[in-house]
C-alpha cells in the first residue's frame, strides 16, 4: 500500500472532514479506487493551468456525516498526462473528456477519448481553458458532420430531433433509431451553445461573481448561487450565522416546489391532460408572485450574499398551507385519471443498476431507488428530526412524478418547520478579505446536488471557478431510459428527467 493509500484509510476512518491529498499519476488509479469502495462519490474533477503546471482536483465526497476529499495532480503543461480511472467511474470518463476538450489534459488508457463539449468544427489542438491558448483560430467550416454510432438493420430509419426546438428551449439535438415505433437506440449531442461561463469568472470581483452564479441555469438562481456562495465562504473563511442558514434553506425549498409544480403540470400536458396542467400553472404563477416578495425577484435571486441573507418577507403558514391544499387538488385530479396512469406507469424505466453506475442524481435517481439528497448528506442547517428524502423504486415516469409530488410535500412541512423559527430577515456577514484559498459548496437544487469549487490566487484574485449541475450526470441516463419505449412517448420521458442544458452547456 502507498503512503497515500494509507493516508486515505486513515482518512476514512477518521471521518475528517476535509482533506486534501497530493498524488502522482501512479498513485491516482489507487487511491481512487479506495475512496470509490468505501462510498464516496466523483463530485468534480477541476483543471486549471498556472504556467509550467496544470493542476487537476479530484473532488470525492460523502455522507452524512459531510466528508470531501481532493486528490490534487500536477502536470507539466508541455505534456500534460495523467492515468484515466475511467473504468472506475463513468462520470470520470466524461470529466476527463471535458478536461481534454478544454486544457488538453490526455487521460491515459480513456476507452473512448472522442470530443464531448467542443464540437467538430472547433479547431483540433486549441483548448481554450489554458491560458496560453491565444486568440481563438478560425472555425472549421468543411468539418465532417458529428460520427454517429450506425444502427443498421432491416427496416429501421433515423428520426433526427432538433437542435432547433419549438418554442424558446435551449438546442441540444437527439438522433433516433427506429423499428416501427420502437425506438432501438437514442443518442443526444449536446453544447450547441457552450458559454465558456467558467472562464467568465476569472477576476471578476465577488458581487459580479455571484450575480453570474445565479445566471447559470436560470430554473436553479438558489441552487447556482448558494453552492458558489459556500464555496467561496469556506475558501475565505467567512462564518454563516445559523439564522443566515435557516433563510437560505428557506430559499431553496421555494425554489424546489414552484418548479417541481411545473413539471407535475407538464407531464400531464405531455399526455394531452391539459386542464391539470392548467391548474398547475395556475399555482405555479402564485408561487412566483410570492417569490417576488421574499426577494424581489420571481426566481428568487439577490437572497443569498457571503456569510448571509436577506429575505424581506417570510410565507405564512396559512399560504403554506393553502398551497399544499391546492397542490393536492392537482394531483388528485392527475391520479384520477386513468389515461395519465396508463400512460406513466412503465414508461421510460431507469434501474437502479443504471442509475448507480451512471451516477445520476436527485430526482432521476430517487425515482430509481438510489436515496441521495445532499439536504441530508451536506445538510448546512439543523433539519427536523421528520426529515426523509423521498424515493420511488420503479424508475420510470410515474416514479419520477410521484417522486417530485412528495418532494413538494416534504418540501412545504420543511418551510413551516423554517418559517416557524424565530430571526430577523436580514442577516449580514463580516467584511470579505480576499486571500489565497481554494473551497467547495454543495446545494441540493430542485434536480439534485449542485457543486462548485473556487479557487483565489496569492493575490486573492478569484481564478478558478469549477460548476457541476446534476443535469451532467444525468443526460447520458435519458437514451438508457428510452431504449424499448416508442417514439410518441418521448417528450413524456424526457420531460420527466427535466434536465438543464443551460447547466450543462458550461
Amino acid at each position: 500500500m502507498t503512503a497515500h493509500a494509507f493516508n486515505v484509510q486513515r482518512l476514512l476512518s477518521e471521518r475528517t472532514p476535509r482533506a486534501v491529498l497530493d498524488c502522482d499519476g501512479n498513485e491516482l488509479t489507487q487511491v481512487a479506487a479506495l475512496l470509490l469502495e468505501a462510498g464516496f462519490r466523483l463530485a468534480l474533477v477541476c483543471a486549471r493551468h498556472d504556467g509550467a503546471v496544470i493542476e487537476v482536483v479530484y473532488l470525492f465526497v460523502d455522507g452524512p456525516p459531510d466528508q470531501r476529499i481532493e486528490l490534487r495532480v500536477l502536470l507539466d503543461t508541455r505534456q500534460p498526462r495523467l492515468p484515466s480511472i475511467a473504468h472506475l467511474s463513468y462520470a470520470a470518463s466524461r470529466f476527463e473528456r471535458e478536461m481534454h476538450d478544454l486544457f488538453g489534459v490526455e487521460p491515459i488508457g480513456h476507452p473512448q477519448l472522442r470530443r464531448l463539449v467542443l464540437h467538430q468544427h472547433w479547431p483540433l489542438g486549441w483548448h481554450p481553458m489554458r491560458h496560453d491558448a491565444g486568440p481563438q483560430p478560425p472555425m472549421n467550416p468543411e468539418a465532417d458532420s458529428f460520427p454517429f454510432a450506425q444502427v443498421e438493420g432491416e427496416g429501421l430509419y433515423e428520426i433526427p430531433v432538433g437542435p432547433v426546438h419549438a418554442g424558446v428551449i435551449e438546442p441540444g439535438h437527439f438522433r433516433f433509431w427506429v423499428l416501427g415505433e420502437t425506438i432501438v437506440r437514442m443518442k443526444a449531442r449536446l453544447w450547441f451553445v457552450h458559454k465558456g461561463i467558467e472562464r467568465l469568472f476569472e477576476g471578476q470581483d465577488l458581487t459580479f461573481a455571484l450575480n453570474l452564479a445565479e445566471k447559470i441555469s436560470g430554473d436553479s438562481a438558489v441552487g447556482h448561487g448558494l453552492a458558489f456562495a459556500q464555496a467561496v465562504e469556506e475558501a475565505l473563511d467567512i462564518e454563516v450565522a445559523q439564522r443566515a442558514r435557516e433563510l437560505r434553506a428557506v430559499l431553496l425549498e421555494l425554489e424546489r416546489v414552484y418548479n417541481h409544480v411545473a413539471d407535475v403540470g407538464a407531464l400531464c400536458n405531455d399526455v394531452g391532460f391539459g386542464f391539470a396542467n392548467a391548474r398547475a400553472l395556475t399555482l405555479r404563477e402564485r408561487l412566483l408572485t410570492l417569490n417576488e416578495s421574499v426577494t424581489g425577484h420571481r426566481l428568487l435571486r439577490s437572497g443569498v450574499h457571503y456569510g448571509g441573507a436577506t429575505l424581506r418577507s417570510l410565507p405564512t403558514k396559512e399560504e403554506l398551507e393553502d398551497i399544499g391544499a391546492q397542490f393536492h387538488e392537482l394531483i388528485d385530479l392527475a391520479r384520477s385519471n386513468s389515461i395519465v396512469m396508463d400512460r406513466f406507469t412503465g414508461t421510460g424505466v431507469l434501474s437502479i443498476d443504471q442509475a448507480r453506475d451512471l451516477g445520476v442524481l436527485g430526482v432521476v435517481a430517487r425515482a430509481s431507488g438510489l436515496d441521495d439528497d445532499a439536504r441530508v448528506a451536506h445538510s448546512f442547517i439543523e433539519m427536523p428530526a421528520s426529515f426523509r428524502s423521498v424515493s420511488r423504486q420503479d424508475g420510470d415516469v410515474l416514479a419520477r412524478f410521484e417522486v417530485r409530488c412528495d418532494e413538494v410535500d416534504a418540501s412545504l412541512r420543511l418551510l413551516t418547520d423554517l418559517v416557524a423559527r424565530e430571526g430577523p430577515l436580514d442577516v449580514q456577514g463580516d467584511a470579505v478579505e480576499l486571500r489565497e484559498g481554494h473551497g467547495t459548496g454543495i446545494a441540493e437544487g430542485w434536480r439534485g446536488a449542485i457543486v462548485h469549487r473556487v479557487d483565489f490566487g496569492p493575490d486573492g484574485a478569484l481564478r478558478r471557478v469549477k460548476i457541476v449541475d446534476p443535469s451532467f450526470f444525468a443526460w447520458p441516463a435519458l437514451p438508457l431510459a428510452l431504449s424499448d419505449t416508442i417514439v410518441p412517448d418521448f417528450p413524456l420521458v424526457n420531460k420527466s428527467f427535466n434536465l438543464s442544458y443551460a447547466g450543462n452547456d458550461l
